[in-house]
């Protein structure tokens, strides 16, 4: 176990828990910790690519590509969302606080060397292909993750 390690699993896709997760991140990296994220379910959204690519889907896999949000920028909140008003108002007050976007702490996130694995599984159950998410990520499976937290003094699940 290392003191210097910390790992998140990013199950969820709402934008608020999406920005705590990446807040937290920047923040150990910045401290000089290595850092893992492990992208499951939905939290598999936050790393969509924001235009449609198209590609050979099953029907289910092609419903699912239809009702996910695609990329950071689509996520709603977890309370009060309001049909994506509560989103709206919290990216103006954000904006107003000069509060980095979530786009901005995924940039900052690749900078700081903070691993981003997306979980392969996940993506096959919910149709989600490589060529939907975003350039330098790594893929694997649960033993994936659990390898990482092994090492860690730090695991959490938002």
């Amino acid at each position: 176990m290392s003191a210097n390690k910390k790992t998140i699993i990013v199950f969820s896709g709402d934008l608020d828990k999406a920005m705590a997760s990446f807040i937290i991140a920047n923040g150990a990296a910045a401290m000089g910790n290595e850092v893992s994220m492990f992208f499951t379910f939905w939290g598999l959204n936050i790393l969509k690519k924001p235009e449609s690519i198209k590609l050979k889907k099953s029907f289910l896999e092609t419903l699912f590509g239809w009702i996910m949000p695609r990329g950071a920028e689509k996520l709603g909140l977890s309370k009060m969302n309001f049909g994506g008003m509560g989103a709206f108002m919290m990216k103006t007050i954000m904006r107003k606080k000069n509060v980095s976007t979530l786009n901005e702490l995924i940039a900052t996130a690749r900078e700081m060397g903070v691993k981003m694995i997306a979980c392969t599984m996940a993506m096959d159950v919910m149709g989600i292909k490589e060529e939907e998410l975003i350039d330098g990520l790594e893929y694997g499976g649960v033993i994936s993750y659990l390898g990482e937290a092994d090492e860690a003094n730090v695991n959490l699940f938002i």
